[in-house]
């Protein structure tokens, strides 16, 4: 999909001195609780970054590693997100381009060209190309992964201490064995998405004790 400039594709946007060009990714979608995270980055063609890729194929020892060098190397970035009340109001995939959307206005170089990471688009009017996979193929992409990534699973941390029991330190808020019997042993906590079944039937269980 490409939005914007007819016939401009990543291939010509990367040629583009790639200077303004802005990588984007979401994390976070498939979670069950927890909001999704978005990142936005422009990378500085003059200090590039060894070692970037899909964030899921790197240890989070080598995000962590990556996360402060590409603060500190990238033209500018972003973190966008959209919350967990707004996730069940408007459903998932609305409450990823929103923070796609929120992550490229945050941005505070305003990008000529965009690329995000899958097959959809946010609804705005910015030159842009969504990418399949793009976060193994291309820079800023991969640097969005890793930022967004590495956002999520630290704020999901946090939680595990202010919601005790439930594993978000070990599991992120993801569908596990050991979320799902803590799911029906705690019940919802105020950070678990309503909308999402496995918690909906939890609230349901919950209800009729």
């Amino acid at each position: 999909m490409v939005r914007g400039r007819r016939g401009w594709l990543v291939n010509d946007a990367v040629a583009y001195r790639g200077r303004l060009l802005a990588g984007v990714d979401e994390v976070g979608r498939g979670p069950l609780a927890g909001d999704v995270v978005a990142a936005a980055v422009i990378l500085d063609v003059c200090q590039p970054i060894d070692g970037l890729t899909d964030s899921k194929k790197l240890s989070a020892l080598k995000r962590q590693k990556l996360f402060p060098e590409i603060i500190s190397h990238a033209r500018c970035y972003s973190i966008g997100r959209a919350t967990v009340g707004e996730i069940d109001d408007h459903n998932i995939l609305q409450a990823t381009m929103l923070a796609m959307s929120r992550a490229v206005d945050g941005l505070s170089i305003r990008p000529e060209f965009v690329v995000v990471d899958g097959n959809r688009l946010p609804d705005w009017t910015l030159p842009s190309q969504a990418v399949v996979k793009g976060d193994m193929k291309i820079p800023a992409i991969s640097a969005a992964s890793i930022l967004a990534k590495v956002t999520r699973d630290r704020e999901m941390e946090a939680l595990d201490k202010v919601y005790p029991g439930y594993g978000f330190a070990a599991h992120k808020g993801y569908g596990t064995r050991q979320h799902l019997s803590a799911l029906a042993l705690l019940g919802p906590c105020a950070v678990h998405r309503r909308s999402f079944r496995p918690v909906a039937e939890s609230l349901v269980q919950w209800s009729m004790t």
